[in-house]
């Protein structure tokens, strides 16, 4: 998979915004195009490895079972479903040999507006001042709060399964 010779070209362009340099919890964002991750993983890694040098280690914050967090409901006002699990933001961590990068993954479903504003945010890109104060960027800024508490979270849960002798070397 890091075996990488050369580049192929893609129907739909991997949709990553990586912050020039890497902060203490999210450093940019993925946006898959469908619900597959795993199918888009070998194209994300392939783009990645120009930046991060051979992809060594990913690591995410979810299980197979967990719903996502859907975005557009923040925007809207929408609830949950009463007796449903609100999902947590999605992250990744990816470690490359010369750099590492934590990736907010924004869901597929979400709206183009929404999600190309999330992905600015979360790799420090500028935004205009007339988005600024709007409904659709106060949003894009809630989920990117809600991603760094997440990631401090989940940070902190992995220093502190990784001090004890039990569960060293595990992989979360």
């Amino acid at each position: 998979m890091n075996g990488l010779t050369g580049t192929r070209r893609l129907a739909s362009p991997v949709r990553l915004a990586l912050a020039r340099q890497s902060g203490v919890h999210i450093d940019g964002a993925w946006w898959p195009h469908t619900g597959s991750v795993a199918s888009e993983l070998p194209e994300l890694v392939e783009v990645l490895h120009r930046t991060l040098g051979e992809v060594v280690d990913i690591r995410v914050n979810w299980s197979p079972a967990e719903g996502q967090l859907d975005l557009d409901s923040i925007l809207t006002g929408g609830r949950a479903v009463p007796g449903t699990k609100v999902g947590r933001p999605r992250l990744m961590l990816v470690a490359g040999r010369e750099r590492s990068v934590k990736l907010l993954v924004v869901p597929c479903r979400t709206s183009l507006n929404l999600g190309a504003l999330v992905m600015r945010c979360a790799a420090g890109m500028p935004v205009d001042a007339m988005v600024r104060g709007t409904p659709i960027f106060d949003t894009a800024d809630r989920v990117l709060r809600i991603a760094q508490t997440e990631s401090a979270r989940w940070l902190a849960e992995a220093a502190a399964t990784t001090a004890t002798p039990e569960t060293a070397g595990v992989s979360g």
